[in-house]
């Protein structure tokens, strides 16, 4: 990105301090609809500056303001954007992320970070990584089922066979038969000695290959793993595959050979049957809880197991917020609305102690959550 701003991978960064400035909007990836982003962007930014001035000096707000500032007029940036954006901004702080989802409009300063809509896209049940790998290079992608985006490597992982073999890969040694006009193409044949090690060349890239995926962006991700390739290389990758993020179907095509968008619906037929069962099998784990008592759709009850480190899987719904502040030390609510510079969105904060606990959390869609309240907690104990 030929940009002057920092963009990180996502993720839920801490400040030192209040404030913390959070601003979501909706982007757009192609002209002419993204002109009017930068325009939306700098309305949030003066959104964010009113909210200060009710508590903080002048001198102050213009160093917070000083890298939103930047960013509106980083003309590159505006030109590569996706489908939302978030940007995270607080002493020492400034995190900018382009999102593969639409998100609303927001502009909210408050004592922590409101990361939601974040984790709506981390903690989706929806999202997927493609592999994509012929004999010479691989790709990878990352996705959910509305949109699809090639990613970067990490730079510990090879992206060729000769990146991963380095200078000890069999030469080619084959003699070309031309058949003249029939089909205008020729036909290669080598001797057997050749291409079995070529066969064990394919085989030690798939396995550099695999280690480094899973190391460097399986792990890391969590997510499952889908291979794209010929069908005739997926026996010897998973032969030798052991990241346990690999799903069993695979797409049986090269990705240099489709659109984005048809590797996409390729991906999610295979991803659906997995989405859905774990939101049923999550929905089934809260109702056979709750009937123990282990479990509890009641806010004020769950923010209570909160503060405890009792709630071990929490689901909250993707479009509700409850506007105010949790007390950390007792679990009370203090019902409020996000224009109030020390009110954030309740679920938003719920979830984030839930992480801090090593908990569970999972953002449904409205139209899969099992209550009504936007929460749904399953108790340790």
């Amino acid at each position: 990105m030929n940009s002057i701003i920092d963009e990180y991978p996502i993720g839920f960064p801490t400040a030192q301090g209040p404030p913390c400035l959070s601003l979501y909007q909706p982007t757009h990836r192609s002209h002419p609809d993204r002109q009017q982003d930068p325009i939306r962007f700098r309305n949030l930014v003066k959104a964010l500056e009113e909210s200060l001035r009710e508590t903080y000096p002048t001198r102050e707000i213009e160093r917070l303001l000083e890298p939103f500032h930047a960013l509106a007029a980083d003309a590159g940036f505006w030109n590569h954007t996706r489908d939302g954006l978030a940007v995270l901004g607080a002493t020492g702080v400034f995190r900018v992320h382009r999102l593969q989802r639409s998100v609303p409009e927001l502009a909210v300063v408050a004592d922590s970070f409101h990361t939601k809509p974040l984790l709506r896209i981390l903690q989706s049940a929806d999202r997927y990584q493609i592999l994509g790998v012929s004999r010479q290079m691989i790709r990878l992608f990352e996705g959910n089922r509305d949109t699809l985006d090639e990613v970067e490597l990490a730079t510990e992982v090879p992206k060729t066979i000769t990146d991963a073999l380095g200078e000890d890969i069999t030469e080619p040694d084959v003699t070309v038969f031309s058949f003249g006009k029939a089909g205008g193409r020729a036909l290669y044949s080598g001797h057997g000695s050749k291409n079995d090690e070529k066969q064990a060349d394919a085989e030690r890239f798939f396995r550099v290959v695999d280690r480094a995926i899973l190391e460097h962006h399986s792990r890391p991700s969590g997510l499952p793993l889908i291979l794209a390739a010929l069908p005739e290389h997926h026996a010897l990758f998973r032969r030798v595959s052991h990241n346990a993020y690999l799903v069993d179907e695979g797409i049986g095509v090269n990705p240099d050979a489709v659109t984005i968008d048809g590797l996409r619906e390729r991906a999610w037929r295979v991803v659906e049957p997995y989405y859905l069962g774990r939101l049923a099998s999550l929905i089934e784990e809260f109702t056979a809880a709750t009937s123990r008592e282990l479990g509890s759709a009641d806010l004020e009850q769950v923010a209570e197991a909160a503060v405890a480190s009792r709630v071990g899987t929490l689901l909250i719904d993707a479009d509700r917020e409850v506007a105010g502040r949790i007390d950390r030390a007792t679990g009370h609510l203090d019902l409020s609305d996000l224009t109030r510079p020390d009110a954030d969105d309740i679920l938003d904060d719920l979830a984030e102690m839930v992480l801090a606990m090593k908990g569970r959390v999972v953002v449904v869609p409205t139209a899969r959550m099992p209550t009504k309240t936007g929460v749904a907690a399953i108790y340790r104990y």
